[in-house]
């Protein structure tokens, strides 16, 4: 038998509307009270019905989660992140990953709406989507332009950028390759490169932009390169695995900087020089901004933009 709202007040030994309180993360109530709801919710296998509160005008607290991938050790921690603060402030989460793929985002999308989720934070790299230009739903974009009404979080990737190219730099590198996106869509996460380049371009250093799309990672390195400025820290890792086969040590026979510098990169690879994007802080933001939407939704909201830091070991 389906467990009902009264099975769980008579366990919990509260009434009624306790249960609805607890559940609705509404009004006063003691941590005893919230601890003895939730025990006998687990118990009994109760879920309250998201649809059915939807429809009854009432939130359904879900957010949607859409990232293009949870590979990516920094995605998968700030999904994790997300979901954990979220779940703080009373909302559950569905979490999709987008596999880079328009037609699976297009799925997606059509999901959270149908289940009626509060609101949507993506991350996703499949722009021009049109749905992002039609959906009522509170939207917050993570690092990516989806829309004109669709306010932006993102880290400062142009600084970023410049911090990357400063410390190549600074080890005097002599043949440096720029990996570059040749994604021309209006997205901050451009500013990376940007910024890097600009960097370089004033110091009089000179480079070699080489476009991922057409880059075989394993015919071009260690080549004569003695410096790289990698997109990313998994990319990075696996550009540096190449310089170790060829029998050259990182920080000393070559530099390579990557970016994001999520906790387990830091930890498993700590030799790797990166820019630090601050994950707590972004969820924070980002968690901010959607809340923000949602309650007042034709606001405009300007991009903001988290500082980043760059991460040298010792």
């Amino acid at each position: 038998m389906v467990a009902k709202l009264k099975d769980v007040a008579q366990l919990a030994g509260v009434s009624v509307t306790t249960v609805s309180r607890v559940i609705n993360n509404y009004g006063s109530l003691s941590q005893k009270t919230i601890n003895k709801v939730h025990a006998a919710m687990r118990e009994l296998n109760y879920q309250p019905n998201a649809l059915a509160r939807a429809m009854q005008g009432k939130p359904s607290k879900f957010v949607g989660l859409i990232f293009p991938n949870l590979i990516n050790p920094f995605f998968a921690e700030l999904a994790n992140e997300l979901e954990h603060e979220l779940f703080k402030k009373g909302y559950k989460t569905i979490i999709a990953s987008s596999a880079q793929n328009p037609e699976i985002e297009h799925e997606y999308l059509n999901m959270l709406m149908a289940n009626q989720v509060d609101g949507i934070i993506s991350g996703s790299h499949n722009l021009g989507i049109e749905e992002y230009h039609q959906l009522t739903a509170p939207i917050v974009s993570f690092d990516r332009y989806l829309a004109d009404n669709i306010p932006i979080v993102a880290a400062d990737s142009y600084h970023g950028g410049e911090l990357a190219a400063k410390y190549l730099v600074e080890h005097d590198v002599k043949h440096l390759a720029v990996i570059v996106d040749e994604d021309t869509s209006v997205s901050p996460t451009i500013n990376r490169i940007q910024g890097a380049l600009d960097f370089l371009n004033k110091q009089k250093r000179d480079f070699e932009p080489l476009a991922i799309q057409h880059l075989d990672l394993e015919t071009t390195f260690p080549g004569n390169y003695d410096g790289v400025l990698a997109s990313n820290d998994v990319q990075a890792l696996t550009i540096s695995n190449l310089y170790y086969q060829a029998g050259k040590q990182i920080n000393k026979d070559f530099f390579i900087t990557g970016y994001d510098g999520s906790r387990l990169i830091r930890k498993v690879a700590p030799y790797l020089p990166t820019v630090i994007q601050p994950i707590s802080l972004l969820a924070q933001e980002l968690i901010e901004t959607l809340m923000k939407r949602i309650e007042t939704p034709h606001e405009k909201i300007e991009t903001k933009l988290v500082p980043v830091e760059f991460y040298q070991p010792k």
